[in-house]
């Protein structure tokens, strides 16, 4: 049976770190998988994250499973981070969790609920968006459609096209957000532009899904949630996917949660009943460690504290590399304007770059970026930057 099979096309993304990890030159860049680096060009655990595993190494007593939806500690902790502790939401339990094998585990849980619930509703995505959203939600049987999202010739959001289009979506179907830092363009929205985002979905009885995966990273973990607070509405119905693979580095411990907030708890109890039917077929219950870990942090105030340093850290060195991008282009001598680069937030950034121009730079530079132009800042350092902007400015002919 296995003989009638071809070789299925390699993932974009990480057929891009398999050609990047047999590139043999010792100057490569790689500046295309969604993974944070530090200065030095690794990704490192957490100081708090080790001291919150070696306490669970020292206290635990049992590898017995856990239930379907989860730690219970742990969906409590996912729900304060996105609200806070006395939002109207949690008051009322009107939100209930389910622990989930990272956001994109929480996003096909998602897409299986509205499959077998909600048959003929749509799931809309932003144009453009994480190039793996609309695989997820077809292997779930799930049509997608687009909105509009991005302007390429401001590098902005296109507001007015966002508006125009989120006003032709039908009662009862879903539109996927992005939280925060836009993946790919890192292109958020403005505090007022997300109220009138959140108006719109509000009046047409949409159904938001909130793609949760990079908050703390943009502006602070506050701040970043400003897009959630503004569609968090009394009597509101919502999704939200969160991951906690970025901002608490736990890429392998695949750690995330879909959080379903209803008009009342007994709504919420009915479909958290459905959600975990979903969750029993699939794969009968989450993996614990990451989700232990994560709890341990968030409620302790000590380790609290120092995960809200750490994750400072990254945003500040984030932030810092793509002003640093900009100012070392110029230097270089390129001509276009990047500033737009400095204005972005998250770890990815629409460079403008062309996919022939991309393919320069891999195959003369082994700097290996997505054909799309998206870059991720944080592969950058400060030892890369200068060798980055010298290649980049020959590409574009300004050398």
């Amino acid at each position: 049976m296995f003989e009638t099979l071809t070789m299925a096309p390699a993932d974009p993304i990480i057929g891009l770190t398999e050609a990047f990890k047999n590139d043999p030159n010792p100057n490569k860049i790689n500046l295309g998988v969604g993974v944070y680096k530090d200065g030095d060009g690794n990704t490192p655990i957490f100081a708090s994250v080790k001291t919150a595993e070696e306490r669970l190494l020292a206290h635990e007593d049992t590898k017995n499973y856990l239930g379907i939806e989860g730690d219970e500690a742990y969906n409590k902790a996912v729900q304060e981070l996105l609200w806070g502790t006395d939002h109207e939401i949690l008051t009322s339990g009107r939100a209930g969790t389910a622990q989930a094998p990272g956001g994109t585990g929480a996003l096909r849980i998602a897409g299986d609920f509205i499959h077998q619930h909600f048959p003929n509703a749509r799931v809309w995505l932003s144009d453009p968006t994480w190039a793996n959203h609309p695989k997820i939600f077809e292997s779930a049987s799930v049509p997608t459609e687009t909105y509009r999202y991005y302007n390429p010739s401001s590098y902005g959001l296109d507001i007015d096209a966002l508006i125009q289009d989120l006003g032709q979506i039908p009662a009862g179907d879903v539109v996927l957000l992005h939280g925060c830092c836009h993946n790919p363009t890192g292109v958020d929205p403005s505090a007022e532009q997300w109220a009138q985002i959140a108006d719109i979905i509000t009046d047409r009885g949409i159904i938001p899904l909130v793609d949760f995966a990079y908050q703390g990273l943009g502006n602070g973990l506050a701040e970043d949630a400003v897009g959630l607070q503004s569609l968090s509405r009394p009597g509101c119905e919502l999704l939200v996917a969160s991951s906690f693979s970025k901002n608490f580095g736990l890429y392998r411990e695949r750690t995330g949660a879909l959080t379903l907030v209803g008009k009342n708890a007994t709504t919420v109890e009915k479909a958290m009943s459905h959600i975990k039917i979903c969750i029993r077929t699939n794969y009968s219950n989450p993996p614990s460690h990451g989700a232990q870990a994560v709890a341990t942090v968030l409620n302790d105030p000590d380790l609290r504290a120092q995960w809200d340093g750490e994750v400072k850290a990254m945003r500040d060195r984030i932030n810092t590399m793509r002003t640093l991008f900009v100012d070392t282009l110029e230097t270089k001598g390129v001509r276009r304007d990047f500033s737009f680069i400095a204005h972005q937030r998250g770890m990815f950034s629409f460079s403008g770059l062309t996919p022939e121009q991309v393919d320069i730079l891999r195959e003369r530079y082994s700097i290996y970026i997505v054909s799309s132009g998206r870059i991720n800042v944080a592969g950058m350092t400060k030892d890369n930057i200068g060798p980055l902007c010298e290649a980049i400015a020959e590409v574009l002919g300004d050398k």
